[in-house]
């Protein structure tokens, strides 16, 4: 039976496979933008922003008011929050965004590093659900119904030539590129290979499960974060990640950590760590860069990359 969407539905968005770089026909080429995933809602008279993790975020943004480019009456969107710096996405600003609550720090950094709205697809519009539209004709609408402005783009893109954007993108700056199959419906909450992320480097969202003693200039915060993931349904240890933190990064990683301190390790079997470790419980996220797994499943050479907010323990899978 079709799925019918209504402003007050809560969504999952359409999740892609990684791959790596390749140019085909019946496929089109976008910029990865690094951001967080928004599922936007929009009326004459609201606007709600919902995150991966279903949570309203409209809060965050109070310069988003998107509902005032929409040549519609009601419309879902897809897209990436980002902010922008020399028309590529900074995502340590954005993340400055995504920690605040008070909502006059809120009013102030909406002016001071104003985030945008990049939209890349469309999965309702004006009572009729697109998600079984091909993908290339919500495309073509989308550019019908939106007037651009600084608060809201749309990603544009390119056919066939895959492998020549891929490398002029990551030559600009950019994290990486999505390719999607033209014909392709919208899936809600699926994972799958009519869209696919390829990125410059290999990254995977762990979960902090603890910490390590910190030494030296870290002693007041830590040595390295304990990482694991879910496999066949349970906890594995991934090794930990010490690089790649500035020190504002680590001063907040510590202070939401010691919150939910425990005494108790999540993982089944023994491991091995050479320092004292701390445990916590499995709430946050973060994204981390590898070279490769070991043989025994663990990051070599892994690098902090950032706090993934909007994603869940959950969302961290490896399925080998």
């Amino acid at each position: 039976m079709p799925i019918k969407l209504n402003l007050e539905t809560k969504i999952k968005p359409m999740l892609a496979f990684p791959s790596k770089p390749f140019s085909a026909k019946d496929w089109l080429f976008e910029i990865k933008w690094d951001g967080t995933r928004a599922i936007a809602f929009l009326s004459k008279e609201k606007v709600r922003l919902q995150n991966r993790r279903l949570l309203d975020i409209t809060y965050r943004y109070p310069e988003l008011k998107l509902n005032k480019n929409l040549k519609a009456r009601e419309a879902i969107l897809d897209g990436e929050i980002v902010v922008l710096e020399e028309g590529k996405p900074d995502f340590q600003k954005l993340q400055e965004r995504e920690h605040i609550e008070d909502g006059f720090r809120i009013e102030l950094l909406a002016k001071e590093i104003p985030a945008t709205y990049i939209c890349f697809d469309l999965l309702y519009l004006d009572g009729e659900t697109m998600l079984e539209k091909p993908l290339i004709e919500r495309k073509e609408t989308l550019a019908k119904i939106l007037d651009e402005d600084e608060a809201l783009l749309i990603s544009t893109h390119i056919l066939e030539r895959g492998e020549e954007f891929f490398e002029k993108a990551v030559r600009l700056g950019f994290e990486g590129i999505m390719a999607k199959k033209i014909s392709s419906p919208y899936l809600i909450g699926k994972r799958s290979r009519l869209w696919l992320k390829i990125k410059k480097s290999k990254t995977l969202d762990c979960i902090i499960l603890g910490f390590t003693k910190g030494e030296g200039e870290r002693s007041e915060l830590f040595g390295s974060l304990i990482l694991g993931c879910y496999k066949n349904g349970k906890l594995i240890h991934l090794g930990q990640v010490g690089t790649g933190f500035t020190l504002e990064e680590m001063k907040r990683l510590k202070a939401l950590l010691d919150k939910i301190r425990t005494e108790k390790c999540p993982f089944e079997e023994k491991i091995d760590i050479e320092r004292e470790a701390f445990w916590v419980k499995p709430k946050y996220v973060c994204e981390v860069e590898f070279l490769e797994f070991t043989k025994d499943l663990k990051l070599r050479a892994p690098r902090f990359k950032r706090l993934r907010l909007d994603k869940t323990p959950e969302d961290c899978k490896v399925n080998f």
